[in-house]
This record gives C-alpha cells, sequence and structure tokens, in this order.
C-alpha cells in the first residue's frame, strides 16, 4: 500500500494476543478495575486460575501486562504503553484504508 506503515517490533505478538476472547476479557477488567491478583481476575468466572496463568504469561510474553510480587501473590497490571502502540498501528492502518477508498471512489466516479 502506499505511504504504508511498517509495524513496531513485537506488533504482531500483541495482536496475536489480543486474538483471544479471555485475554481480550482479562485487559478489559483490568483497564475497568486497575491492578489485580489472579484470584481476583478469576473470580466471577468460570476460567480456573492455571488458565488465567497461563493466558497472562501469553500476555506477558506481549509485552501487554507485568506483575509485582507481594508476599505470596503476584498483582498483575496492564502496560498501558503497548496497549497505546497498539492503537496507534491500528489508526494508523485506518487512515491507510481511508484514503485507498477515498482514491477508489474518486476512480470510480471520475
Amino acid at each position: 500500500m502506499r505511504g504504508s506503515v511498517a509495524p513496531s517490533k513485537g506488533s504482531a505478538a500483541i495482536f496475536a494476543a489480543l486474538g483471544d476472547e479471555t485475554r481480550l476479557r482479562l485487559v478489559a477488567r483490568l483497564c475497568h478495575s486497575g491492578p489485580m491478583s489472579i484470584t481476583r481476575l478469576t473470580a466471577g468466572t468460570d476460567v480456573t486460575r492455571q488458565a488465567i496463568t497461563k493466558h497472562l504469561g501469553v500476555m506477558r510474553a506481549a509485552g501487554l501486562v507485568r506483575s509485582t510480587r507481594y508476599g505470596r501473590e503476584s498483582v498483575w497490571r496492564l502496560e498501558q504503553k503497548r496497549l497505546e502502540g497498539a492503537r496507534h498501528y491500528l489508526e494508523m492502518i485506518s487512515r491507510q484504508w481511508d484514503e485507498a477508498l477515498d482514491r477508489l471512489r474518486k476512480f470510480v466516479e471520475g
């Protein structure tokens, strides 16, 4: 695509991590409620602590979350800059599509 922008380093890992419904729910919960332990993240769901731990591991590998240990428990928080980077990349793609569709419209309308 003309004027295309290369994805930032790690973009594929971010979008792959966000491509799972459970992980999207975790992102939403962490956005809404702030840092949370795995115990709090599993409360009110039918997802096991073990499954949540695996999902958080994928998200951590993508740079979306980090944990801080407090005694025997880890508290997880979002890495806002990584989410902001993904949002920025999607906005650039959206602008590129808008420009391409505008060129197509002008071509078709003559």
